[in-house]
């Protein structure tokens, strides 16, 4: 699975007033956009051609703009975020994804759902039910996925501690390697699948992204960094600080297709 584009967003002035569960203290404006530009130059580094929208000021949180649709195989879907203050996030976005995707379908009430929620792993996809994703909502992404040619697992984290979204926890590799942290590891709906265990202490570090054979990950957490580097794919670490504190990772800051 390889990918040409990606659509971002900046930090608005507001980026503070973010949804946050973290506890790790107020982000810093001029910080933030200097990490997202770092991120920005990463994916470029990796091939993609850029679609950056301005900072959307009415909405926070949305710099993190992969709650806001799913791109998978020719398919766009619109999502259906869960928390209510991020609803407007949708229609913000719509033009640019329309832009590429003429007809783009949509999660319908009462389903909800977060893109933060949907992990892609080659043929397959995994759907989280969280805090942001109901059952509805996840149902339909599946029902849509599979028109597509693509089956899906959905994988219900609601009593799972410490994660917002399931790609808080999880990410793809490349063939059947998961990251996955102890939390997930252990679950039976990752059964066949190769897990690269994600050590205590550094599960911040499982929402990477793989990206055209690199895989771009959170800067200080070295243990995770030299397991990747083992299965022999090359590295990208990046300086996430500002936006862990409001519960985001790598993966929320961009639309990849």
């Amino acid at each position: 699975m390889s990918f040409a584009r990606a659509i971002v967003r900046p930090p608005a002035a507001n980026f503070a007033d973010g949804l946050t569960t973290a506890g790790l203290g107020l982000p810093d404006l001029a910080l933030a956009l200097a990490q997202h530009a770092a991120y920005v130059d990463a994916l470029e580094s990796c091939g993609l051609a850029i679609t950056p929208l301005p900072p959307e000021e009415g909405f926070p949180d949305a710099t993190f703009v992969e709650d806001t649709a799913v791109l998978a195989r020719g398919l766009a879907v619109l999502c259906r975020p869960g928390a209510p203050s991020r609803a407007g996030e949708v229609e913000a976005i719509r033009p640019a994804i329309a832009s590429f995707f003429p007809a783009p379908a949509a999660i319908r009430a009462p389903g909800t759902l977060d893109g933060g929620d949907v992990c892609e792993a080659g043929d397959h996809v995994f759907i989280g039910v969280s805090e942001r994703t109901n059952e509805e909502g996840a149902r339909q992404l599946a029902a849509l996925l599979l028109s597509r040619g693509l089956g899906s697992t959905l994988v219900d984290i609601r009593e799972e501690t410490g994660l917002l979204h399931l790609k808080s926890g999880i990410a793809w590799l490349g063939g059947r390697t998961l990251a996955l942290t102890d939390a997930l590891a252990r679950r039976p709906e990752f059964a066949g699948w190769t897990p690269l265990p994600v050590s205590p202490g550094e599960e911040y570090a499982a929402n990477a992204v793989l990206v055209n054979g690199r895989v771009l990950l959170a800067a200080g957490f070295p243990r995770f960094e030299a397991a990747v580097r083992a299965l022999g794919l090359p590295t990208v670490p990046l300086d996430m600080s500002e936006f862990r504190k409001l519960d985001g990772g790598l993966s929320c800051l961009s639309l990849r297709f």
